[in-house]
Formats: structure tokens, C-alpha cells, sequence
């Protein structure tokens, strides 16, 4: 699982047909905070309604195949949640305005 936070969407008229009515966002990774942007951008198919500037939890690879709405589907990100806050330490370092 990775943190990002969604910084835009893409829109595909044509695509896999088990993709069709799906929602793909482009996520940016970022540091456990969610302030710093860290690597590349990258799309990812989104299952839980997330929108811009959601700090979100993705998952790649084999499990982005594993939710109900990508099993079996040409997927290798998925956004599987929506994040309300962040602990670390003790301390909170993110929290849902």
C-alpha cells in the first residue's frame, strides 16, 4: 500500500471492456504526512468515490485486482481508501479538514 493524495482525473472513451464505468484518477505519491510529493504520478482506478485532494491508500499489482469492482480486470493501481487522519508516533500528522 502506498500513500498518495488524487491531484486530477483523466477521462478514456476507449478502454478495456472491464473498465467501463470506471472512475480513474491520477494520484501523486507522497511521505507519510501527505505534504511532501514523492516520485511520479500515476493513474489509478478508483473504488471508494474518492476526489481531488483526497489523501487516499492505493494498492498495485496483483492486489488492485482483488477488489469486487476490478477482479480479473487490466488494473495495477487501485484506490481502496479514503484517509480521515494519520497517527504516527503518537502524534497526529494528518487530519481530514
Amino acid at each position: 500500500m502506498q500513500i498518495a493524495r488524487i491531484i486530477g482525473t483523466t477521462v478514456a472513451t476507449m478502454k478495456d471492456p472491464r473498465l467501463q464505468g470506471a472512475k480513474l484518477l491520477l494520484c501523486q505519491p507522497t511521505d507519510i504526512t501527505g505534504r511532501q510529493n514523492l516520485g511520479q504520478p500515476f493513474a489509478a482506478v478508483d473504488v471508494v468515490d474518492a476526489g481531488e485532494g483526497d489523501l487516499i491508500l492505493v494498492c498495485h499489482g496483483s492486489a488492485a485486482r482483488q477488489t469486487a469492482s476490478t477482479k480479473d480486470a487490466p488494473v495495477d493501481s487501485v484506490v481502496m481508501a479514503v484517509l480521515d487522519s494519520l497517527e504516527l508516533d503518537g502524534q497526529t500528522v494528518f487530519r481530514k479538514e
